[in-house]
């Protein structure tokens, strides 16, 4: 099998911004919504500086809007954040920083720029789609997030013009092409589902942690299914004495 080849430098520039331009233009709609929930400009910016994981923020300020607690909010949000420590245990061998830069770069670990650098074949591309994608998607997302508040306090009640809904449908576009394999759409679709059924009996931000169950229990079905089918398999030795016998008689 030969080596991956190495791809041009501009093959993964012109991706990476891709990937970097195109997402980071939908922090318009969180700046949107986080002065819908009654968000500061100041705050909603501290927010995309400091945070910068857009699942994050957009569950916090959801959660804010509906009138939930801020601890169960930001309990919420942090839950859906720590998926980025899982990508940064991968990165971290990959990229090769330097300690000193590591932690720099740990703001930039998100879903975008785990993917763009998880797709290049070595340590050269992985690096410049890495600093590509994060700097062009973290400068974007703050600039469209301080467009997205003082445009929606200029336009005064955001829920008159039906943008509130902004932030939703971004997230939902967003995570629709992410779900190839039947068990990722199934986690979403029993997490949507235990969403719909403990919005109105739990308070604001709950329902999004008893959501989160969903994964932890498609992921249980998926193993009892796998030990399921081992188990009615025969096993290699016995389908070699199955034939032997056979053969035999």
């Amino acid at each position: 099998m030969h080596p991956a080849k190495t791809p041009p430098r501009s093959a993964v520039v012109r991706d990476a911004l891709g990937v970097g331009v195109a997402v980071g233009l939908s922090g318009f709609a969180f700046g949107v919504t986080a002065s819908g929930a009654g968000l500061t400009v100041l705050q909603a910016c501290a927010l995309s500086l400091l945070v910068f994981t857009g699942a994050s923020q957009f569950a916090l300020v959801g959660a804010l809007a509906a009138g939930g607690n801020p601890f169960t909010a930001a309990a919420g949000a942090l839950f859906l954040g720590t998926r980025n420590a899982f990508y940064g245990l991968r990165l971290s061998g990959l990229l090769g920083y330097r300690a000193a830069v590591k932690p720099f770069a740990a703001h930039w670990v998100i879903d975008e720029t785990s993917a763009v650098t998880l797709a290049q074949p070595d340590r050269r591309s992985a690096r410049l789609g890495f600093t590509v994608t994060g700097l062009s998607l973290y400068a974007l997302w703050n600039l469209t997030t301080l467009a997205g508040v003082l445009g929606a306090e200029a336009l005064g009640d955001t829920e008159a013009w039906g943008l509130d809904a902004a932030g939703p449908a971004v997230f939902v576009a967003l995570l629709g092409p992410m779900l190839k394999t039947t068990a990722e759409r199934a986690t979403a679709g029993l997490g949507a589902v235990l969403l719909l059924v403990t919005l109105p009996l739990l308070p604001a931000g709950a329902p999004v942690l008893v959501a989160s169950l969903a994964a932890p229990a498609v992921l249980w079905a998926d193993g009892r299914r796998a030990r399921t089918r081992t188990g009615d398999a025969p096993s290699t030795t016995e389908t070699e004495n199955g034939t032997r016998e056979a053969g035999a008689r």
